[in-house]
């Protein structure tokens, strides 16, 4: 069944995780995407999770977003390597890269320099700022984003201070933007036959999935603080509970939830006492609810739980680990968990998160090895034997 990018090529500059994030939802829907990497391979090939993968340049968080990529090795302080560039441009959809503004250019590969060689060209410019404004050369890390964006304002508990997301989560949701960009552009393409510069700044990226939370400000006046565990629906009922033996996360959000879970838990008599009789009045009371509600759930563990309130029509969730959820039954059941047998035995890596009812994402080969693909991408532009021989006595890919 026929992909949605199948038949796109990109020639993929990114590196570490935001750039090659986004190529590699682009990879899953089909796309040809050929990674440039420079002759010792970028960084997260080495990540010292593991040193027997860092060892062998496959660091898990690098197979984890550059499957289904070719990799091509170039210098590209060379002019010979600058030409094998170009060559590709005119033949390639897509060009992306996360470098600081100004970088590309500087290697004569910059938008303006291959838009002359293809004007259809569509490319993709991912940065922690944008391609232009005051900041637009200072670098781009997550942390940092989540620290700038507004995110670490809002996580974290008012006794103990702002935290960060355990996961890079500016990082992927600016890739996820940077593919969504892509995708437009290229539809776009489709209709006027233009290509076009995509510039893909973190922080604006992130700030868009902020966008209850700037409203709340904007509109409301309302100041962010702190929220811990609380919803952002503010119900008392929507937050982190103790539980037998842990935690458990309540999502009652609505006065049919909120009856079920208290009938559920034994506690009927609370639907008639006045300090719990709306949501205002069981936040000014919030204490005393918590109180009730952690009595009751005390009485059993959180999987209990979890099944018992579910069924009852509270919502809920006890504290997966990402070892459990990953076989966790309705992930098994849609298979959303990808699985491939490599030289190194039978792996397991996250899918692009939707189905398709025909042509969906599909992991088809695991991450590259270093150049691993270098002869026959150089095959493709014309290149012999020979001359490939020649390019690497050089050192040039």
């Amino acid at each position: 069944m026929t992909r949605p990018f199948e038949g796109v090529k990109i020639l993929d500059f990114t590196q570490v995780l935001a750039g090659p994030y986004a190529s590699y939802q682009l990879a899953l829907l089909g796309a040809d995407v050929i990674k440039v990497e420079r002759r010792e391979g970028e960084d997260m090939r080495r990540t010292p999770l593991s040193r027997e993968w860092a060892e062998r340049g496959l660091a898990p968080a690098f197979q984890a977003i550059n499957g289904n990529k070719r990799s091509l090795t170039l210098d590209l302080q060379k002019p010979d390597a600058i030409a094998i560039v170009n060559k590709l441009a005119a033949q390639v959809d897509v060009v992306m890269e996360n470098f600081r503004p100004g970088v590309m250019d500087k290697l004569g590969i910059g938008y303006e320099a291959l838009s002359a060689i293809n004007p259809k060209l569509i490319y993709c410019a991912v940065s922690g700022f944008g391609q232009t404004g005051p900041d637009r050369l200072r670098p781009g890390y997550d942390g940092k984003m989540q620290a700038l964006s507004g995110i670490m304002a809002i996580s974290g508990h008012p006794e103990t201070g702002p935290t960060r997301a355990g996961f890079a989560v500016c990082d992927v949701l600016s890739g996820a933007t940077a593919a969504f960009a892509v995708s437009s552009a290229l539809y776009q393409r489709d209709r006027t036959g233009k290509g076009q510069l995509v510039d893909v700044s973190m922080l604006e990226a992130t700030m868009a999935f902020l966008s209850g939370q700037i409203a709340d400000w904007s509109v409301a006046g309302h100041r962010q603080q702190l929220s811990g565990n609380q919803a952002v629906s503010r119900r008392t009922t929507a937050n982190l509970f103790r539980c037998g033996d842990g935690h458990i996360l309540l999502a009652v959000n609505n006065e049919k939830q909120y009856r079920a879970l208290m009938t559920t838990l034994g506690r009927e008599d609370t639907l008639s006492d006045p300090r719990f009789a709306d949501w205002f009045s069981r936040n000014e009371n919030e204490p005393a609810l918590r109180a009730i509600i952690e009595q009751a759930l005390a009485k059993r563990p959180a999987r209990e739980w979890e099944t018992i309130l579910e069924d009852a029509g509270a919502p809920c969730a006890s504290i997966w680990k990402v070892e459990e959820v990953i076989d966790h039954p309705q992930i098994r059941a849609r298979g959303a968990i990808q699985e491939l047998d490599t030289p190194y035995g039978r792996l397991r890596f996250a899918g692009s998160g939707f189905k398709l009812a025909h042509g969906g994402g599909k992991l088809d080969r695991m991450a590259p090895e270093l150049g691993a693909d270098t002869d026959a991408v150089l095959g493709e532009l014309g290149f012999d034997a020979t001359e490939i021989a020649a390019l690497r006595a050089r050192e040039i890919v």
